[in-house]
């Protein structure tokens, strides 16, 4: 059985990971509108990916005897700089999920609750992977370019990103 402290902690988490969906959806309305069809199409995985994860943790309290409580989820931004500033806000924004993470299990070690330590595991190693895939793609567009070209290519490539 959860505790209160835990399950309010992991419902904050579930409404977190769906918020991450919304600000991934809006990052798709601005790459569409810029004709970045393979960035929209990366986005639009990570969209469903976050639905997931928010699916996971709801799944997860309910297993352990918990209640979800959904609250409503923050408006993303709804204007973006750049193709670039748009990963880099992506990137910070999993940086502080990861932060989130982070402090969801040492509330867990603190509770001793073994099994929400066991399943937030899964979660910090996602976000690891999240933040290294988001600095690859920052790297890869700072060293070929945010113009023409190079653009295009890396539009290219985010598109082959598969479900």
């Amino acid at each position: 059985m959860l505790s209160k402290k835990l399950q309010d902690a992991l419902n904050e988490q579930i409404n977190a990971e769906l918020y991450s969906a919304y600000l991934y959806l809006s990052m798709i309305t601005y790459l569409v509108a810029e004709n970045l069809v393979g960035f929209a199409h990366w986005m639009q995985v990570q969209a469903r990916e976050e639905v997931g994860h928010g699916l996971k943790l709801f799944d997860f309290v309910h297993e352990r005897g918990g209640r979800v409580t959904l609250r409503p989820v923050q408006g993303p931004p709804s204007a973006f700089e750049s193709p670039l500033g748009v990963i880099r806000q992506a990137l910070e924004h999993e940086r502080q999920i990861t932060k989130r993470i982070h402090k969801l299990y040492e509330l867990a070690v603190s509770q001793k609750d073994y099994p929400t330590q066991v399943m937030l595991h899964w979660f910090i190693d996602e976000q690891v992977e999240e933040e290294r895939t988001l600095e690859e793609i920052i790297g890869r567009m700072e060293m070929a370019g945010t113009q023409g070209p190079a653009l295009v290519m890396i539009d290219r490539m985010l598109g082959e990103r598969s479900e």
